[in-house]
């Protein structure tokens, strides 16, 4: 599991490789990933945005940039948690994820972002 702390605001991230599957002629490699965000701060935030850079080993990068979380846009108060799974499609057996969560401090009213810690997507088979 990887973990990072900014501005009290604790990210955990875990991923899992789902398989392998054909594409428009070309073979993808799926994982998901599941993320806790944990406010030890002792404000209430609230997560509006995220921003992702997914890179694979063949060195395509993509950006993915959106409101909120799989539809969501949770309020953490002191000591809250929120858990969510997603997923990303490569077309290699390795990869990387990195990105920020745009947030805002209930208490101060100012908005902050919150670094997600970049962690690894590999497929099993490929490791050695």
């Amino acid at each position: 599991m990887i973990q990072q702390v900014t501005r009290g605001i604790k990210i955990s991230v875990k991923t899992s490789f789902q398989g392998t599957f054909l594409k428009n002629y070309q073979i993808h490699f799926a994982f998901t990933y599941e993320i806790t965000i944990k406010n030890q701060s002792n404000d209430s935030v609230q997560l509006n945005s995220r921003y992702w850079k997914i890179k694979d080993a063949l060195n395509n990068n993509i950006i993915v940039k959106g409101e909120g979380v799989v539809g969501k846009k949770p309020v953490l108060k002191p000591g809250e948690s929120h858990t969510y799974t997603s997923g990303c499609q490569l077309t290699s057996p390795f990869g990387a994820m990195s990105g920020y969560y745009d947030m805002i401090n209930f208490t101060s009213t100012r908005k902050f972002k919150v670094d997600i810690p970049s962690f690894k997507l590999s497929a099993p088979f490929a490791l050695n």
